[in-house]
């Protein structure tokens, strides 16, 4: 994570809330997977931002219900992209940096 975040130098980085899984040993790996994706960029000085799937789902299609494939669908559209987003996670990792942008660039509330 370190090593791409070196090479690429995001600017920001953002993540998708944790989830529950039935699977307690699915759960310990994508804990310390998403450890892992919190303490690199902080070690390089960047934020993460986290995101519940229901604020991804809310961000990109307008409901914070949405299926997995209305978000597919509406992540092709908002980025024109004609051709199938495979695998799946790569749909989901693009709806969240579409929510990351969404939120930096939200006008302000002034009430």
């Amino acid at each position: 994570m370190t090593e791409l975040i070196e090479k690429y130098k995001p600017d920001h980085v953002a993540l998708e809330d944790i989830f529950y899984s039935d699977n307690v040993k699915t759960a310990i790996v994508m804990g310390h997977a998403r450890g892992v994706s919190l303490l690199a960029p902080i070690n390089l000085g960047i934020t993460p931002a986290e995101y519940s799937p229901r604020e991804v789902k809310q961000a990109v299609v307008g409901r914070g219900n949405a299926s997995k494939e209305q978000v597919h669908y509406m992540v092709k559209n908002m980025l024109n992209i004609s051709e199938d987003i495979s695998p799946d996670d790569a749909s989901d990792a693009l709806a969240v940096a579409l929510c990351h942008y969404h939120r930096l660039n939200a006008i302000p509330d002034t009430r």
